[in-house]
């Protein structure tokens, strides 16, 4: 039986923080912003690109441990990926993938991610993958790296929503509209109260 992928649906009006960010009227004329309303909406959408940035470290993973297993059943290796299971995700922690840009800010959704990662598999279990047939095995790497495509689209999508608040707070320090002391300021004031 084929798997459903789960692609990340944006749903106009909706309430997720994903909807939020992707709607079109979220980055119209920011122009027209307050700089606090400009940071809001940044910071709002860095959170979110953390929290897309993370499922797909865990989709990653899981790719890498099926075809650490592949490979494993190919060369006929008689070690089972249990005993590799810390090269294989070391070795994913360590190779940087996509933008590397430097998120600064923790997953906020980090349990529901990893629940959304097991279901995309439904019945099989990574934990034992050397049980698994190899039509299974293939069958659940394809739906993890078309769900992986599918969260890589959307992180690009909110990336370039939050490069649109960053270009603009720019312009404006640039331009002398806002001026890093009276962030200064702001930033005092907030830690006093």
């Amino acid at each position: 039986m084929e798997q459903d992928v789960r692609v990340i649906e944006v749903r106009p009006g909706g309430r997720r923080r994903i909807d939020r960010v992707l709607d079109p009227a979220y980055v119209r004329d920011p122009g027209a912003l307050s700089l606090e309303e400009l940071r809001e909406r940044r910071d709002e959408a860095a959170q979110e690109e953390t929290d897309l940035s993370y499922l797909r470290r865990l989709l990653h993973a899981r790719i890498d441990i099926v075809k650490a297993e592949q490979r494993r059943r190919s060369t006929g290796g008689q070690s089972s990926i249990v005993d590799q299971l810390a090269t294989i995700l070391s070795d994913n922690a360590l190779r940087p993938r996509g933008s590397g840009r430097h998120q600064p800010l923790e997953p906020s959704r980090a349990g529901e991610h990893r629940r959304q990662a097991e279901a995309l598999v439904g019945n099989s279990d990574l934990t034992d993958v050397g049980a698994l047939s190899d039509e299974k095995l293939a069958e659940t790497l394809r739906v993890y790296g078309e769900e992986e495509s599918s969260v890589s689209a959307r992180r690009r999508e909110v990336q370039a929503v939050v490069d649109l608040f960053n270009s603009e707070i720019a312009t404006r320090y640039r331009d002398r509209v806002a001026s890093v002391d009276d962030l200064l300021a702001a930033e005092r004031a907030r830690d006093e109260d």
